[in-house]
């Protein structure tokens, strides 16, 4: 790599003024820029970003950490932070945490030490302390889908509940009594407001839900199939299903179809996300739709902001989701299968 004192060299300039020309500290005289610039371009040279962000002390760099990189989900929500911050002028550091804590706060560590400006952080949900302010320095963090340690730090969340209460609502509209609820992993906030949603519709047109109504899946397809088949042995008479999320309801639809029942016909069908080939599906499928670019947007200003700094009051911002209909719940005004309107 070509070095800052060869450019002076081939110049004819001191390395002071290669550094003003660079990083347009000073003004230069056109002949010396002119010059400078002829060396640059011919030497290929480039300035060292690591060597730059220890003098300024900035990266123009955010980290993220999301807990499965696989779930279309989660590449939605990276891609919308990843968008909005590019627009900000940072580049996004990507990691993968795999639901494990320990990999979780190695990958805390290595973004600390990687002088990221911010953090947008997706926890794993198991552990309320895993945000330790002592280790991160100081750094802004954005807690992103799953609360930690509420209050403690900025967050976008969305209202999940809500969500859950309009899907199960629009249900109910449509004539739907007998209603089974494909809830998230156990101790997941977002699968916990969800049901909360659930049972609240459920309440306020007058109905309990039966404790037989309700399983636990695991936020992926092959879950939402095995908790699918679960509920149609445990209450074969189901006439709607509400899985709290869309991975779950793809399983689900297979499930549905092996046991020799129809979407909608049969059983009407909702999922929560919104999720890129969710009106791909056959049918395709209503379902609670998450504000992706918004929460990006809000996401990448908190960061850049430094909202959850020492001594800055953290920001909490609760976004709200959208019902999408689809031809899957079976409503009249369902419109057919096509691509996503994003």
């Amino acid at each position: 790599m070509p070095t800052i004192r060869e450019v002076a060299q081939l110049a004819g300039v001191s390395i002071t003024t290669v550094s003003h020309v660079v990083n347009g500290t000073r003004p230069v005289s056109a002949d010396r820029m002119a010059r400078v610039q002829q060396a640059i371009a011919g030497l290929g040279y480039r300035p060292n970003a690591v060597a730059r962000s220890l003098r300024i002390s900035e990266t123009r760099m955010f980290g993220m950490i999301v807990p499965d990189n696989s779930n279309p989900y989660f590449a939605e929500v990276a891609r919308s932070i990843e968008d909005a911050s590019f627009e900000l002028g940072y580049s996004v550091i990507l990691c993968n945490s795999d639901e494990d804590a320990i990999k979780e706060q190695a990958y805390l560590d290595l973004l600390v030490e990687k002088r990221v400006d911010g953090i947008a952080f997706v926890a794993t949900g198991r552990r309320a302390d895993c945000l330790d302010s002592k280790r991160l320095r100081g750094l802004p963090v954005v807690v992103v889908d799953r609360e930690v340690d509420a209050g403690a730090w900025a967050s976008v969340l969305v209202h999940n509940s809500r969500g859950g209460r309009e899907a199960v609502a629009h249900l109910v509209k449509l004539g739907h009594r007998r209603i089974g609820c494909i809830s998230g992993p156990r101790g997941l906030g977002p699968s916990s407001e969800r049901v909360r949603g659930y049972r609240a519709a459920l309440r306020k047109a007058g109905m309990a839900p039966d404790p037989r109504w309700i399983v636990e899946g695991d936020f992926h397809a092959e879950g939402g199939y095995q908790t699918m088949c679960e509920l149609l042995e445990r209450d074969a008479a189901l006439t709607a299903v509400f899985a709290c999320n869309d991975m779950m309801a793809v399983g689900a639809l297979r499930a549905i179809h092996e046991h020799g029942r129809r979407v909608p016909e049969d059983i009407a069908l909702v999922g929560f996300d919104d999720i890129a080939f969710a009106s791909y599906t056959q049918p395709a499928l209503t379902t609670i739709a998450q504000p992706y670019r918004e929460l990006g947007r809000r996401v990448a200003q908190l960061l850049a902001k430094g909202t959850s700094g020492e001594g800055a009051a953290p920001e909490r911002i609760r976004l709200e989701p959208e019902l999408v209909v689809r031809a899957s719940c079976g409503a009249s005004n369902a419109p057919p299968n096509g691509p996503p309107s994003r």
